[in-house]
């Protein structure tokens, strides 16, 4: 239980929703919907706390850190990977942290949660390119191809999500899924429109720059 709750307090530290419980989050049973103020003995004082220019940007990167689920040391490395590449660091980045297998898998709708698509991943459910990969944090590219692996159809949770799929499919504009062959495609580089990631990019760079 305290592992559950953890989640729904990231959420009400960031006073806004991460949605890191899936459809749990946009229902009455959300946690920042019935305390819409941050946890803790003081939390919900009434008084708002002001925060200095290193606290907004920690706050931004905190924030990155958790919609993403990554650590410290692979957000550093995705920044570091962001800075080789060309283009505007902050797109570069962004689109590293969307090419992540898990998240594409999220993305594709095959999981509610980016937690639950680790899950799957880790568990071997997934092919890209007609190999098994377990590797959640794996970068994937434009033209990769992503299949639920056949000896893992079975599955209840899959299937559940497949009938899902083929009433109300929600698919990010960039990929695309086949709900019969339970097969996903990287089209094209998200954009920040389409990605429509509520976190300041440029503070978070900044944060690193120090």
């Amino acid at each position: 239980m305290a592992k559950i709750s953890s989640k729904c307090k990231l959420c009400r530290r960031a006073n806004e929703k991460l949605f890191l419980k899936g459809d749990r989050c946009s229902s009455p049973k959300c946690a920042l919907v019935r305390k819409p103020y941050a946890p803790g003995m003081h939390g919900n004082s009434g008084v708002p706390r002001g925060l200095s220019e290193y606290g907004k940007q920690l706050k931004e990167k905190q924030k990155l850190k958790r919609i993403y689920g990554v650590s410290e040391k692979q957000l550093r490395r995705f920044l570091e990977m962001a800075r080789r590449q060309k283009g505007v660091l902050g797109d570069n980045l962004l689109t590293l942290l969307e090419y992540r297998l898990d998240n594409v898998v999220y993305r594709l709708g095959l999981a509610q949660s980016r937690a639950q698509a680790r899950q799957l991943v880790s568990h071997k459910m997934f092919a890209v390119n007609n190999k098994m990969l377990n590797i959640p944090s794996a970068i994937l590219k434009v033209g990769d191809v992503i299949t639920v692996r056949e000896n893992k159809r079975d599955k209840k949770l899959l299937k559940e999500i497949q009938a899902i799929l083929s009433k109300d499919q929600k698919v990010a504009k960039w990929l695309a899924f086949d709900v019969k062959k339970m097969e996903g495609k990287v089209l094209a580089k998200p954009n920040r429109e389409e990605v429509a990631l509520n976190v300041d990019l440029a503070m978070v760079i900044e944060f690193y720059s120090r």
